[in-house]
């Protein structure tokens, strides 16, 4: 007679935002020969120090200018950073999209 016995060895685990960022980040490094270059990226001025990206057809994040530096939020409205000018803030926070929603990402025309 023989008895089979399962186990189940799989564990619970939380992980906090800044470990689901790199994760993500490394998951995006690692496909990038495969992906598509961007989604489209576009920017509306919200207000006077205020401009809003719109990736892909979805909301992207903003920049906020205050005190004289560019301040870039993603689109869950963490900071990405703060810059010296609105370029940079754009740029930066452009590649933090195209890592953060690959499900947006499609050929570019």
């Amino acid at each position: 007679m023989s008895t089979i016995v399962t186990t189940d060895n799989r564990a619970e685990v939380t992980l906090d935002t800044d470990t689901v960022d790199t994760i993500a980040v490394l998951e995006a490094q690692a496909e990038t020969h495969s992906r598509p270059e961007r989604a489209k990226l576009a920017w509306t001025q919200e207000d006077d120090g205020e401009w809003v990206a719109n990736y892909g057809g979805h909301f992207g994040g903003s920049i906020d200018k205050r005190d004289g530096r560019y301040v870039a939020s993603d689109t869950f409205g963490l900071v990405v950073g703060d810059f010296d000018s609105l370029e940079q803030a754009q740029a930066k926070l452009a590649d933090q999209l195209h890592v953060m929603l690959p499900s947006v990402i499609h050929p570019v025309d």
